[in-house]
């Protein structure tokens, strides 16, 4: 890859990130990011819960550049299993999904 190819393609993925950061699940992924690693560690020792838990963000980014509903993105979130839907009731604006 030239750095030009480099530089187009950091340029794509940025405005691509800034737009799912602006979608409208912007408040639940800053919720998500906001959890410490104590808190995501309370639900399983090992680093599983971290592996599920980027991939909880990662679905939640998607989401909100898609503007999927809440239902959607509850469906997606129960596809990760169990691990992710503990650790998505720990950010408060998601754990509505999941009552």
């Amino acid at each position: 890859m030239t750095p030009e190819e480099f530089r187009k393609k950091l340029k794509e993925s940025l405005a691509e990130n800034r737009k799912k950061f602006q979608g409208i699940y912007k408040d639940q992924i800053n919720d998500l990011l906001g959890l410490s690693r104590e808190e995501i560690d309370k639900i399983t020792p090992d680093t599983t819960d971290l592996e599920i838990y980027d991939q909880l963000i990662t679905v939640v980014k998607e989401a909100s550049a898609a503007n999927i509903s809440q239902a959607e993105l509850k469906t997606h979130i129960e596809d990760l299993g169990d691990i992710a839907v503990e650790i998505a009731k720990k950010a408060s604006s998601i754990a509505g999904l999941f009552l």
